[in-house]
């Protein structure tokens, strides 16, 4: 049988994350031998149980070593048997988490779940996103079992906030934010269940959460670009931001600029982009003179060499679009019809086209028709140059597309602006060639004077 010999308040940090060093005592060693099993809840009178309870925390405290699958085997079986039945206690009624034995739950949580994670995949040079195969966790028939006791622990009747406090206090959450970086996408789901149940029920903390939170999304974004639960974090943060009450605090104000907005900058923005998305509309439905400030956000990290990111920025920018009112339409209009126009002009198609899939809105036509005299003379010159030119059928079709529709739109107004660009385009031609004409004559001038 291996374990780890440690004292039980030592902490040590190590490579990324925190690791408790699980305290092993006699007891809980003589438990696994094979001569010593302790009997099944069920198999015990009802007075007898709370003690069984503690004697079986105590017992799967004890953590194995799982590189190697053909060590301690039948230790390992006999701790699995132990955890799948005090899931099964704590859900089985009331009275039997209380205030005597919490040391004994937090401190089993604390040697099971708080651990130093492997280094991940993604942390190793010149790999692509693409290339990363992430590590399933090796105890999972172990530790699964302890996050369904622990997800238990918390929605049980028996868990008093008050009580419980104590021991859950803002160290334990840190350490359990720390443990969303594992690779094992099924812990993850795991922990983003139980973070936001604790949200909900432990109301003290949620500001610290918060808080927390944005320290790992400042740390993601200015410094590592590294993180493996950036999605899961953001998909609890949704379902806060839908409970905001309002008005909107300026705290989650500052939230929204300082943290969601820069989150469209790292590289894998794709990883999260879903979630992120689904926060920041959340922000647009609670309060929608913060359009204006979403989409600014957005132009600030408009992508430049990525095409599949700008076709994210893209169906992200409908989105808010659907839900912006007219006034805070009209503040931005001129900004985002110049990025609307570089984006038909694209030489990617992909990026061409699903701007021009804009013109399929209906709302977004009825806000284009509203404000038609600030927007043609920025939109309609790349309109008629891939109607014209553009060397891709599919653009060159929605171009024309569009075209037909700004026309039944305002036609005399379409006019009038090509017509603009025509007589621009003619003078721009001109000066081209004056400069031209000056360059040689300026290389007459210094060959005679040779």
């Amino acid at each position: 049988m291996s374990f780890q010999h440690t004292s039980a308040v030592g902490v040590e940090q190590v490579g990324r994350g925190t690791m408790p060093f699980p305290f092993v005592d006699g007891e809980a060693l003589l438990h696994y031998h094979p001569d010593s099993l302790l009997p099944a809840f069920r198999e015990v009178s009802l007075s007898a149980r709370p003690e069984l309870f503690v004697k079986k925390l105590k017992m799967t405290s004890v953590v194995f070593d799982f590189s190697a699958m053909s060590k301690d085997v039948r230790e390992k079986e006999l701790k699995r048997q132990n955890l799948l039945d005090l899931v099964d206690y704590i859900q089985s009624g009331k009275n039997v988490v209380h205030e005597g034995n919490l040391h004994h739950v937090f401190s089993f949580l604390e040697r099971n779940i708080f651990r130093t994670l492997p280094p991940s995949a993604s942390l190793e040079p010149g790999m692509d996103g693409e290339e990363i195969d992430a590590s399933p966790e090796p105890s999972w028939s172990h530790l699964h079992l302890v996050y369904e006791f622990f997800l238990r622990f918390i929605v049980s009747s028996d868990t008093d906030p008050k009580v419980s406090r104590k021991y859950l206090d803002n160290a334990f959450i840190v350490r359990l934010l720390e443990l969303f970086d594992t690779e094992d996408l099924r812990e993850r789901d795991f922990l983003k269940t139980i973070l936001h149940r604790v949200y909900g029920k432990f109301m003290t903390h949620r500001p610290f959460i918060r808080r927390a939170i944005n320290n790992i999304f400042f740390r993601f974004i200015y410094e590592t670009e590294r993180h493996n639960g950036i999605a899961e974090l953001l998909e609890i943060l949704g379902s806060i931001i839908n409970g905001f009450a309002l008005p909107l605090k300026e705290e989650h104000k500052v939230f929204l600029t300082k943290a969601l907005l820069p989150l469209h900058k790292p590289k894998n923005i794709a990883s999260y982009h879903q979630q992120l998305s689904y926060c920041v509309s959340q922000f647009v439905e609670k309060d929608p003179a913060l359009a204006p400030v979403v989409l600014k956000g957005l132009f600030r990290f408009w992508p430049v060499q990525s095409t599949q990111k700008e076709l994210l920025f893209l169906h992200e920018l409908e989105e808010v679009l659907d839900i912006t009112q007219s006034k805070e339409f009209e503040e931005i209009c001129s900004e985002l019809f110049s990025r609307l126009s570089r984006c038909l002009q694209s030489h990617h198609f992909q990026v061409s086209e699903r701007a021009l899939f804009y013109w399929n809105n209906e709302y977004f036509i009825n806000l284009v028709n509203k404000n038609r005299r600030i927007i043609f003379p920025i939109i309609c010159p790349a309109i008629e140059q891939g109607a014209c030119k553009h060397w891709n059928e599919a653009v060159h079709n929605l171009c024309c597309n569009v075209r037909d529709i700004c026309k039944q739109m305002d036609a005399e107004l379409y006019f009038q602006v090509e017509e603009n660009a025509r007589i621009e385009a003619d003078l721009l031609k001109v000066a081209k060639e004056s400069r031209q004409a000056t360059w040689v004559k300026l290389q007459i001038a210094s060959r005679e004077s040779m």
